[in-house]
This record gives structure tokens, C-alpha cells and sequence, in this order.
């Protein structure tokens, strides 16, 4: 049984979310999740997602949303997630110019600085997804931590998705022990191999010919390289209010329906 309650990001659903997002939300609740993470709203209204999320019974914890659309409209983009109802809203990727390696990177923190007021002020709280290139050290610190350390914990917190920060260089646990009261949600993301050039290229964001051969693969919660018993500890231990499964592309011969039923069958079937 699970001391904490488990969301999904649609994300690892998106092509079953987009012919019917209805049906998704449904088989989602009948796998056993509590909640969702959009990304986001495949065709439908904020008012229709929200109604049948009530419906169905399911949680609208958060959302993902592209760093450039928040920047285009602030508020007319966060407003519809906070009409969804969702809690918290998270800057999701960023691309290689606002990345830490380039000169962007300073303006960068500063307008999710603001963005985060935005959010705030529809009365959602922003976080912070990471992924491995935050792990770049710029002047002996990491970026991650010094977006961290520049934007108050009042308006940013942590969105610590766990397979980034193992493949980034650091132990799970430990760093999300080390943002203690700023972890209200944590990424549960198996994986197995290592990481290679053309990573991003699965997470269905670039497009591009691998430069070399790659063993990396994305798997379900509990099938891959992860130590989860130890990330879930720590997670409780944090503080976190709501694990969130996400597989960016499916592997191991599943579906991603399959994948993500498999990951909360993992999860439900120890204490922790």
C-alpha cells in the first residue's frame, strides 16, 4: 500500500489522450491513480476537463507547460490550468538556448521569476522539472540548485523528476532529501542503460539522427535501474504530497497504457 497518493503525466499516454481524452481519464482512475498530470489540453476546454476529472473521481495535480507559451501570455495561459483546478503548474523542458551552457540562461531564471508570480497569483504554486542538463556546474554550483537558490521557495518549488537527476550524476534520495519542504511533487521515471548523445531524441522533443549507438531506454516504475524503495523514503521524508509516474516512450514490448499499469501495479504492491 502507498503512503503517498500516485499521479500520472498524460504525457506517457499523449497519443490515447488525444484520440479520447474522456476514455484515458477513465482507464487512468480504474488502473488506481489518485491524479494527473497534464501536458497539455488535446482539444478540450479547461471547464469540460475540469468537470470530468470531477467526475471521474481523479485529482488535476498539475500540469506541464511550454516555457515559451507561459512567456507569450502569462496569464492567459496559467488561468486555464487554474480553471482545471490543478494545484501546481511546472516549467517542463528547456531548449538548448535558455539551457545553462548559454549566455540565455541568466534571463532565464528571471523570467521564470516571473512567470512564478503569475502562477501565484491565480493561486498555483510553479515548479521546476528538471532534466540532466541542469546539472551542468556553472561557477562550482550546479544550475538547478542556483535556479533554486534565485527564486524564492515562496514562489518555485521542486519538481525533482528522479530518472534526470540519476542520470544527471546524483543519488535520487539524497537530493530530494536535500529540498526538504520544497518537494511537494516527485517524478518516479525508470530507466534502463546509459545515458548517450541521443537521449532526448525518446523523450519525443528532438528530432535528430543518434550520433552514436544508445542502450538507453525509458522503462516502467520498478523495471529498470532505480532504486524506488529508497526514492519513495526519501520523498516521504521531504515532505512530497504526490509522486507522479511518468515513462516518456513506451519499451519492453508495452503499450504505454500497459507501461504505466504496470509501473502502479509496482507500486502498489509493497509498502511503503
Amino acid at each position: 500500500m502507498s503512503s503517498l497518493p500516485i499521479a500520472v503525466q498524460v504525457y506517457s499516454v499523449r497519443d490515447d489522450a488525444s484520440a479520447d481524452l474522456y476514455a484515458t481519464l477513465k482507464k487512468i482512475k480504474e488502473m488506481g491513480y489518485d491524479g494527473v498530470e497534464f501536458a497539455g489540453l488535446y482539444g478540450n476546454t479547461p471547464a469540460q476537463i475540469k468537470a470530468w476529472c470531477d467526475e471521474i473521481g481523479l485529482v488535476p495535480v498539475s500540469a506541464h507547460v511550454p516555457f515559451v507559451d507561459m512567456l507569450k501570455d502569462p496569464i492567459g495561459v496559467l488561468s486555464q490550468y487554474a480553471e482545471i483546478g490543478c494545484k501546481y503548474v511546472a516549467v517542463p523542458y528547456l531548449v538548448p538556448e535558455h539551457r545553462p551552457e548559454h549566455e540565455n540562461f541568466a534571463y532565464v531564471v528571471e523570467f521564470i521569476h516571473i512567470l512564478c508570480k503569475a502562477a501565484k497569483k491565480l493561486g498555483m504554486m510553479m515548479l521546476y522539472h528538471n532534466h540532466d542538463f541542469e546539472f551542468l556546474k556553472v561557477d562550482g554550483k550546479y544550475a538547478l540548485d542556483i535556479l533554486y537558490d534565485t527564486v524564492p521557495a515562496d514562489l518555485l518549488q521542486t519538481e525533482l523528476d528522479t530518472c534526470w537527476v540519476n542520470v544527471g550524476g546524483e543519488n535520487p534520495a539524497d537530493y530530494i532529501r536535500k529540498y526538504t519542504g520544497r518537494a511537494p511533487v516527485v517524478h518516479l521515471k525508470d530507466f534502463a542503460g546509459e545515458k548517450s548523445d541521443d537521449m532526448y531524441e525518446l523523450i519525443g522533443i528532438e528530432k535528430k539522427a543518434p550520433t552514436r549507438p544508445s542502450n538507453f531506454e525509458f522503462r516502467p516504475v520498478g523495471k529498470g535501474n532505480q532504486d524506488f524503495p529508497a526514492i519513495l523514503a526519501a520523498a516521504k521524508d521531504a515532505g512530497a504530497e504526490w509522486v507522479v509516474v511518468e515513462q516518456d516512450q513506451a519499451t519492453m514490448g508495452l503499450t504505454p497504457m500497459e507501461s504505466i499499469k504496470a509501473s502502479i501495479d509496482y507500486l502498489k504492491s509493497f509498502e511503503w
